[in-house]
């Protein structure tokens, strides 16, 4: 791959209206009102992303446009593409009674026709760090065909107000992801960390917080999985077709090797509403040790 070659970040926001009752009610978290999806932005540009591309709703497409992409749009280039619950390969249809979309991977897949280039894949309300941003982008533009994963540290993830889902992921000796497998009701008990069934964890685990590199490539793949996973789950009215777990079938199958980028930075989000707090104290810290300046856009 060339080198001069901007890799392209991908924000998977298209379930923002409906996590956040709407979306006037994104949380501030930043000192000049700045949200989580601001500090995003604002470590891939200085990371070497050349575009943004929200996966978003239409129907939520005149009021994110209005309250969150006209602030990126004079900074960065802007592309906006719909995740659609009909949006599906020749010969599915939509199960009667069903109303929400299909999944991540679904919504990575509508993005296929405007990025040609490598990528980057995060959730539009996690915040992820500058290093995790510097180290995908180090990769994207380095790595002509080889997929990767920004890995947390366990422990870095938790909310201390409830239980979270994490990708638990297997590491090989090369450095490459062997699996990653969902694993839910993690939370601390009593000093320790415990899912669900009683499983205790060390903290240690490498986790994937939904923070992917791929190229192109990785779009005619994907379509393979999504049409796989439809013929097994079409009537469900439930059923999501998630991104690890595409990943963890390309890995498995052989068809993909993805290589692990260990992160030491802290996941923050607002799982729970009473994480805000937590959020805003910590950005609070990062912003009085320099890393962040007072206002991110000028």
């Amino acid at each position: 791959m060339n080198s001069t070659t901007r890799p392209t970040l991908l924000i998977l926001a298209a379930g923002m209206g409906s996590r956040y009752g709407g979306l006037k009610q994104i949380d501030a978290v930043g000192p000049s009102g700045e949200t989580i999806l601001d500090f995003s932005v604002y470590d891939a540009s200085r990371a070497g992303f050349g575009q943004i591309v929200f996966v978003i709703r239409r129907d939520i497409e005149d009021a994110f446009r209005q309250s969150i992409g006209a602030r990126f749009e004079q900074r960065v280039p802007v592309k906006y593409v719909f995740q659609e619950i009909d949006d599906l390969p020749p010969g599915f249809t939509v199960p009667a009674g069903r109303t929400k979309p299909w999944g991540t991977t679904q919504a990575v897949l509508a993005a296929a026709e405007v990025i040609h280039e490598p990528f980057a894949v995060i959730n539009a309300d996690d915040f992820y760090g500058q290093e995790s941003f510097q180290s995908l982008s180090r990769h994207l533009q380095t790595e002509s065909s080889g997929y990767a994963m920004i890995g947390f540290i366990l422990r870095n993830t938790l909310s201390e107000f409830g239980s979270v889902a994490r990708g638990i992921s297997a590491v090989d000796e090369n450095g490459y992801l062997a699996s990653v497998v969902e694993v839910t009701g993690i939370e601390r008990d009593s000093g320790e960390i415990k899912a669900g069934g009683g499983i205790r964890l060390s903290g240690d685990e490498i986790v994937s917080m939904n923070m992917w590199g791929f190229t192109p490539r990785v779009f005619d793949q994907l379509r393979a999985y999504f049409e796989s996973f439809l013929e097994a789950n079409s009537l469900d009215q439930r059923a999501e077709c998630y991104l690890p777990n595409a990943v963890n079938s390309l890995i498995h199958s052989g068809e993909s090797r993805v290589r692990v980028l260990p992160t030491s930075e802290a996941w923050f989000g607002v799982t729970y509403r009473e994480d805000r707090p937590r959020v805003v104290e910590s950005i609070g810290r990062l912003v009085s040790s320099g890393v962040y300046p007072k206002r991110l856009w000028p």
